[in-house]
């Protein structure tokens, strides 16, 4: 059977008198049509004087194409090496479908909504998931300023996906075994700035401890600020250890502000954190960072459009003793 060329479908499509609702959902096909090009173009704009991923050497050449992308080689290791090396999009195929696939991310639409939209295979929308906001969270600020609120949340630990479990499995998602936070939750700490500014940490499972403070907050917090959390006993020692200023929030004993001394906005963005969470049924412990941070670039609003966000997915990883 002979396929209709584009003059012949153009034609058809004229002919019919198209309803509100035929012209919305067109306008909408068209909209996510994306030309590899274009994708192509962003990525390179991106790392335009990007130095060897193997070695920081920036003396390279060109040494021709493979997937639409222009190949270096460098000039002081030898290897070579495209736009995506050793990037979290290293190996990805369909770029075409990006675009359209990240405007799914900004849209926050489960993994077989998205790949009905952009027309992959659930498992690839998963994978791509995965990839690209990992890659794009990593924008986020390098400290926090003025007065900083800190408080951990808490999820009931999952192995949802995992081939073999550790424990016995729960019925749609189940109960802890016994009241209280211990080692079958998962803690999720963040810290946010009166300016907005939010930062995330997956501290493992139970309680927060005072190296893990040490660890995550240390960083990112000056010797001028003002830390306030609740009654904890981990965050004043930490607190004392680190030189900071810090006031308490006794929560427990129903305070909840002494003028300015309050953890109300980091506990609303828990809030809104875990009904977003909600419709994708389900997070398993080993991606809630992805999810947080996923939830922090929406509640950003820095990164807005699909081309914004594979910008910031293309830096290179981290891992193994590449650069950025």
């Amino acid at each position: 059977m002979r396929s209709l060329t584009f003059d012949e479908l153009f034609a058809m499509l004229s002919a019919v008198a198209l309803s509100a609702g035929d012209l919305a959902r067109l306008r909408e096909w068209l909209a996510s049509i994306a030309h590899p090009a274009k994708c192509i173009a962003l990525i390179e704009q991106a790392v335009a004087g990007r130095p060897c991923p193997h070695c920081g050497c920036a003396r390279k050449h060109r040494c021709g194409q493979a997937s639409g992308l222009q190949r270096f080689r460098c000039l002081h290791c030898g290897r070579s090496h495209n736009a995506l090396t050793r990037t979290p999009l290293a190996r990805l195929r369909k770029k075409e479908c990006w675009l359209p696939y990240l405007q799914c991310v900004l849209e926050s639409r489960t993994v077989r909504d998205a790949a009905q939209v952009v027309c992959v295979h659930r498992t690839t929308s998963f994978r791509w998931r995965h990839r690209f906001v990992p890659g794009a969270m990593r924008d986020r600020p390098t400290t926090l300023s003025a007065i900083v609120e800190a408080d951990e949340t808490y999820r009931l630990e999952s192995q949802k996906g995992s081939r073999s479990l550790t424990r016995r499995p729960r019925k749609r998602g189940g109960v802890a075994k016994r009241r209280g936070i211990h080692r079958e939750h998962d803690c999720l700490l963040v810290a946010r700035d009166r300016s907005g500014q939010t930062l995330d940490f997956h501290t493992g499972r139970g309680q927060v401890t005072v190296e893990q403070l040490h660890q995550c907050l240390k960083p990112v917090l000056p010797t001028d600020v003002l830390l306030i959390s609740d009654g904890a006993v981990s965050y004043r020692r930490f607190a004392a250890q680190a030189g900071i200023t810090h006031e308490t929030v006794n929560v427990q004993a129903g305070e909840r502000a002494r003028g300015a001394i309050h953890i109300q906005n980091v506990n609303s963005w828990h809030s809104r954190f875990k009904s977003w969470l909600v419709r994708f049924r389900g997070v398993a412990s080993r991606y809630l960072i992805n999810y947080s941070g996923w939830q922090r670039l929406l509640d950003a609003r820095r990164l807005t459009t699909p081309a914004h966000l594979l910008c910031a997915a293309v830096q290179l990883d981290q891992v193994g003793g590449s650069l950025k």
